[in-house]
């Protein structure tokens, strides 16, 4: 069983900076791709970016040049860096991967949701 944590939410101030990671945790695994999308209160689940595990980037029009996501130095984790954040921004974020197990006779893509973090940004 794969496990997706979110970190990094909290409450900031228009203009401010936030960086969210999302680690992978459980068995042997490779992560296929990994994307993080929101959902803002009372609105559907957006996308927001998007990283291949051979690093290529998607980015929502709302969000290019001031959010960046990357694989960190840490195993298994994504982080999206988020600058110039507004009150539009405030949602709940998610993370999500593509897991790709090998452990067996065959390999197995499955996708996994992680719980979310809160990203508020005040006026």
């Amino acid at each position: 069983q794969v496990h997706l944590v979110e970190s990094g939410g909290g409450l900031v101030q228009a203009g401010g900076s936030l960086r969210l990671s999302c680690a992978a945790s459980g068995n042997t695994f490779t992560l296929g791709y990994i994307g993080w999308y929101r959902q803002p209160p009372g609105k559907q689940r957006e996308l927001v970016a998007t990283i291949l595990s051979r690093g290529s980037t998607n980015y929502a029009d709302s969000v290019k040049g001031r959010f960046t996501i990357s694989i960190d130095n840490a195993p298994n984790t994504v982080s999206l860096q988020m600058n110039s954040l507004q009150p539009e921004d405030t949602a709940v974020y998610l993370c999500n991967a593509d897991i790709i197990d090998c452990s067996g006779l065959k390999c197995v893509t499955s996708n996994y949701w992680g719980q979310g973090t809160q990203v508020t940004v005040s006026t």
